[in-house]
């Protein structure tokens, strides 16, 4: 699974208009499954997110994390993150999961980052969102559950 996290001081997700997931500080992730993902990569991703330790402390060091923060995570579904550009002008989608087990994944990590005592907003899988976020920093992380990067 791959994910784009962003350390935000709010965010919004729309879908035609409403509101369907919206936080104040914490972390975004856009996250992509790939076709060879499974349940270990949906809870390594979740754990990753919620222990990343991107949020300043007293001394201004990123050393807290969401928890230690009580921020919220934001998973917004993206599997644009699995197009490979390297070869042509369009890029190819074939890494990416069918619907059926991105969702499943999807799912997987919403319930494991909540499970682990975070505050979890989401937005619609398989819709067309218009997200909506502060960038703070900016901090801007990508993650693989591959190690590809």
């Amino acid at each position: 699974m791959r994910a784009v996290a962003q350390r935000v001081s709010q965010a919004r997700v729309r879908v035609a208009g409403e509101v369907v997931g919206e936080m104040a500080a914490g972390l975004l992730a856009f996250v992509g499954v790939a076709a060879v993902d499974g349940d270990d990569d949906a809870r390594t991703l979740a754990e990753k997110l919620v222990h990343l330790r991107v949020f300043t402390d007293a001394d201004g060091k990123m050393n807290r994390s969401l928890i230690d923060t009580a921020g919220t995570l934001c998973i917004v579904s993206q599997f644009t993150l699995l197009g490979d550009c390297r070869k042509g002008r369009r890029p190819s989608w074939d890494g990416a999961a069918e619907p059926a087990h991105a969702e499943r994944l999807i799912d997987l990590a919403v319930a494991h980052a909540r499970s682990l005592g975070v505050t979890v907003v989401t937005g619609k899988f398989r819709a067309e969102m218009e997200v909506a976020l502060v960038n703070e920093g900016p901090v801007t992380l990508l993650l693989d559950t591959a190690k590809v990067f």
